[in-house]
């Protein structure tokens, strides 16, 4: 038995993914392969352990989603972090993860999106969302800096990833996001601009897939008990498999699982 955690990832080409499912650790090993993945039945807290009858946000029992720093509401909007005020869950956490630099970001899964990450997630939370390049628009002193300029574009970009094309590789590959970064210099609210980025590296990626699905059918393990087929490739955090079935990994965070 093992509980199911977010794939680890190396910026590689293709991009490799790693856990502790196998001995090797290499899951790309299981590509071409017949994988079976089979839930106990059983959650586990990612917090305390404990298990639960039912999982909120990722991996968590109600009290720790309630109360854990890693389910605060400046984790989906960082504009809301109160870690420069010496404010949150739990202070020291905040002042750890949050009083850190950040970085604003543009990126291509299916369209450009905008987003936030800690500037020691680069490029994993890119690989994570499944995009294809990646690029610096912003470098500020903290999340909450960060998430300001976040909100002061959403009305250009989206800040959520359209995972069905993202899995289907529908992508325009055209985008230019060196262009798209400095057509936005002079749109940043003035205050903001100090923090723009001259960084104008454009980080790509290459993921291990034989064949992106036409159809895609969704497997949850809460509707069905076994989700098994011979895998495809992997992109994001999506196991895809042959018959168009696609598994959220990251989705699944905490539910005990048997694996061959």
């Amino acid at each position: 038995m093992i509980v199911l955690k977010k794939l680890k990832v190396s910026h590689d080409s293709p991009i490799n993914y790693y856990s502790d499912w196998i001995p090797s650790e290499l899951i790309n090993e299981f590509i071409g392969k017949e994988v079976s993945i089979k839930w106990s039945g059983r959650y586990v807290c990612q917090s305390c352990s404990k298990t639960p009858t039912k999982l909120f946000g990722e991996g968590l029992c109600y009290s720790c989603f309630k109360s854990s720093p890693i389910a605060a509401p400046c984790i989906l909007h960082p504009e809301k972090c109160r870690a420069h005020l010496g404010e949150g869950r739990d202070v020291e956490w905040e002042i750890k993860y949050h009083l850190q630099p950040h970085l604003v970001y543009l990126a291509v899964s299916d369209v450009v999106k905008v987003g936030v990450t800690k500037h020691t997630q680069v490029p994993i939370r890119w690989i994570d969302q499944g995009a294809i390049k990646a690029i610096k628009l912003a470098e500020t002193s903290n999340r909450y800096e960060a998430g300001c300029i976040e909100v002061a574009l959403k009305e250009r970009y989206t800040d959520k990833t359209n995972w069905r094309k993202m899995v289907k590789n529908e992508v325009d590959p055209s985008i230019d996001l060196i262009e798209e970064k400095w057509s936005l210099h002079e749109e940043l609210p003035f205050d903001m601009q100090d923090f723009f980025s001259e960084d104008d590296t454009v980080y790509e990626f290459n993921y291990p897939v034989e064949k992106y699905p036409e159809k895609i059918i969704y497997a949850s393990l809460d509707k069905q008990n076994e989700v098994k087929g011979r895998l495809r490739g992997i992109k994001g955090q999506y196991l895809l498999f042959e018959n168009g079935m696609v598994f959220n990994v990251r989705r699944h965070t905490g539910y005990e699982v048997i694996i061959t």
